[in-house]
């Protein structure tokens, strides 16, 4: 395996527009950042020294291979993007489905796993004139200076996929190598929304990993139809993770929404949770279930997240956008700050920021501390009018 240099922080997000059938977005990510591709599989070490070792068991490479069908069934589309990214790239598709399944091979193969993300915060803030969506970007180390922007207008001629999506426009931020969706995006029905990693602590083999049920989140239209791409319907959620999202064009007075995602039930729907901030009310959330009674996983991540709440809910309640940077930015605690860099050798890394303000409707990232920087960009939410013009 090549030696990585280290290069520290880098203030730069490489961005993509891309149009095409999902096989050519796919093709044209893989292909514009093939270095960055290959530079992450082969400086990931969750990947490399626990996924593939999981892989190469028999049980591994059942689950692997369920998963694979089970998501072919339900959202081709999404693996003829993947295969695009892979053949662009020139990296062997197997690597890049098993940074998808995350955990799902290694339970399967009864293997502990000797690292995990412990990061990502998100707070929605519903005041008048400050509606706000913050967002901390936590990440395994490996993936700093490891992630870019797609902004990808996606046509085919026929319906795709369980839910008979035709077109899908959006913008995110994706880590390299994987499927749009499972950072912080929006898309060009107005919704707009982050994610949190949650870690059940019993998985599901077979059923559908959470980056493909957040990439098919990206087609979502309204608030009912996002929930019913969460509930995933018939199959259900391999694994979970919190969602934090609202829709910028939705009637009547803003809404913000948290949904917590579980791992299937017994009814084959992934078991789901909403709690809704009406005006006046604020979201906070990390990465432990508050609300679904759900056995967590024993680690970094569960003790990471909640002193990270403690130290939210240590500040009065956030009014404003300027709150929300503050609240995001902070690093009091000396083991677990909400923004993360404790230097070299620490394993998690904040790796950026985002704001939504969906008054102005724009998306500003910070490649740093958002307390000590201006952001890197801030990006225009370009919404679908009614008449189909943009």
């Amino acid at each position: 395996m090549p030696v990585i240099e280290p290069i520290g922080r880098r203030h730069a997000i490489p961005i993509l527009y891309t149009r095409g059938t999902h096989y050519e977005v796919g093709f044209d990510v893989g292909r514009t950042f093939a270095a960055l591709i290959h530079s992450f599989v082969d400086s990931f070490k969750s990947l490399n020294e626990e996924y593939i070792p999981a892989y190469q068991t028999p049980d591994g490479r059942k689950a692997y291979e369920d998963t694979l069908n089970s998501v072919k069934i339900n959202f081709p589309q999404y693996v003829r993007e993947l295969e695009g990214t892979a053949d662009g790239a020139r990296v062997p598709f197997y690597k890049l489905f098993l940074l998808h399944m995350d955990r799902i091979t290694t339970y399967a193969a009864g293997m502990e796993n000797a690292s995990e993300p412990v990061g990502c915060s998100s707070i929605c803030v519903n005041q008048p004139g400050h509606e706000t969506l913050g967002h901390t970007e936590d990440a395994l180390s490996e993936t700093l200076n490891h992630f870019y922007f797609v902004s990808a207008h996606v046509i085919t001629d026929k319906p795709q996929g369980r839910w008979g999506v035709t077109e899908e426009r959006f913008t995110s931020l994706c880590y390299a190598g994987c499927l749009p969706g499972y950072t912080m995006s929006y898309n060009h029905h107005g919704m707009v929304f982050s994610i949190n990693t949650l870690s059940a602590k019993h998985l599901i083999p077979g059923k559908t990993p959470r980056t493909f049920i957040t990439r098919a989140l990206l087609s979502a239209e309204n608030f009912a139809q996002a929930q019913q791409i969460l509930r995933d319907p018939g199959c259900g959620a391999a694994d979970g993770c919190s969602i934090n999202m609202t829709f910028l064009q939705q009637e009547g007075d803003r809404l913000f929404h948290n949904a917590e995602m579980a791992p299937a039930d017994e009814s084959k729907n992934s078991q789901l949770n909403i709690l809704t901030a009406s005006p006046g009310e604020q979201l906070m959330h990390c990465n432990s279930y508050l609300r679904l009674p759900i056995q967590q996983q024993d680690g970094g991540m569960l003790e990471s997240s909640e002193a990270r709440m403690c130290t939210l809910k240590s500040y009065p309640k956030a009014l404003t956008k300027k709150d929300v940077i503050q609240m995001l930015g902070d690093h009091s605690d000396k083991k677990n700050p909400v923004f993360r860099d404790l230097g070299p050798e620490d394993i998690v890394k904040t790796i950026a920021v985002g704001i939504f303000d969906c008054v102005a409707k724009t998306w500003s990232i910070y490649a740093d501390n958002p307390r000590k920087t201006e952001p890197l960009v801030v990006l225009p939410l370009v919404l679908k009018s009614k008449s189909k013009e943009y």
